[in-house]
C-alpha cells in the first residue's frame, strides 16, 4: 500500500506520561524542543492528532516561526501543513482551534449526520472506516492527495492504532526531567497493548536538550 512517511513526535515525563491523570496538557518540554517541533512541522505535508488530543488541549497544530512560513511560501507551500483529526464519531467541537482552512476530519461511515452537518463548512471532512476511522484507508487517501511526509502529535490511542497496524517509520521521543504519575495517566502508547511480537525499535540518536534528552528511534519493521 502506497502512504505518506509517517513519524510520531511525542513528550513525555521521566516515567513515561504525557499528560496528567486529569488528561489535560502538562509542559514537559523547554524552549529549544518546541523549537524543535516547529521545525518538523514545517517540514511536513500534515500534521495529524487524534480526538482525545483535540478535546483535551485544544491545539492549533498552526507552524509558529514566521521564518519558517515565509520558507515554506517561498517554495509553493501553503503557510502551514494539512490539519488532520482523527475523529471517528465527529465529536470535534466547532470552536476547536484547529478548525478553518488547511483542515481535515477523518470520520467514520457512521458518525452522526448532525455533527457533520455543523463541522461541514468549517473543515473538508472524509469518510473513512465503519464505526472508526480506518487508519489504513485514511493513509492511502492522503497518499494519492499528495501527503508524503506525515507528523504525528498524538494522542496515546492514534500512537498505538497506527504502530499496531505497522504504519510508522520514526518515532521522536522528547524525555523531560518530571514525574506526573498516576497509574490512568496516559502514556506515550495505550490502547489494547501487545501481548507477543512486540514492534522493536533502532535507536537512531541521543541528544541531551533542554533539561531532558531527545531519542529518535526507527521502527525495524
Amino acid at each position: 500500500m502506497a502512504r505518506p512517511f509517517i513519524f510520531i513526535n511525542s513528550a513525555m515525563s521521566a516515567d513515561g506520561k504525557i499528560s496528567s491523570v486529569n488528561r489535560k496538557q502538562v509542559r514537559i518540554s523547554g524552549q529549544a524542543d518546541l523549537a524543535r517541533v516547529d521545525a518538523l512541522r514545517a517540514g511536513s505535508d500534515a500534521i495529524m492528532v487524534g480526538i482525545g488530543t483535540v478535546l483535551a488541549d485544544d491545539p492549533g497544530l498552526r507552524v509558529k516561526s514566521k521564518n519558517f512560513r515565509e520558507e515554506r511560501q517561498a517554495l509553493g507551500l501553503p503557510e502551514n501543513p494539512l490539519r488532520i483529526v482523527a475523529d471517528s464519531r465527529a465529536r470535534t467541537p466547532p470552536d476547536a482551534k484547529i478548525l478553518g482552512p488547511g483542515c481535515l476530519i477523518a470520520v467514520s461511515r457512521s458518525a452522526p449526520e448532525d455533527r457533520l452537518e455543523s463541522l461541514s463548512s468549517k473543515c473538508e471532512i472524509i469518510k473513512c472506516g465503519v464505526e472508526s476511522v480506518d487508519a489504513a484507508e485514511l493513509m492511502a487517501l492522503l497518499y494519492d492527495r499528495g501527503i508524503k511526509r506525515l507528523m504525528v502529535e498524538g494522542g496515546a490511542r492514534l500512537n498505538w492504532s497506527l504502530i499496531e497496524q505497522g504504519l510508522v517509520d520514526e518515532l521522536y521521543v522528547y524525555i523531560g526531567g518530571m514525574i506526573i504519575g498516576g497509574e490512568n495517566a496516559p502514556t506515550l502508547v495505550d490502547g489494547q497493548g501487545f501481548r507477543e511480537s512486540f514492534p522493536r525499535l533502532r535507536l537512531d540518536s541521543v541528544e541531551r536538550l533542554d533539561e531532558g534528552v531527545l531519542l529518535k528511534w526507527s521502527l525495524a519493521l
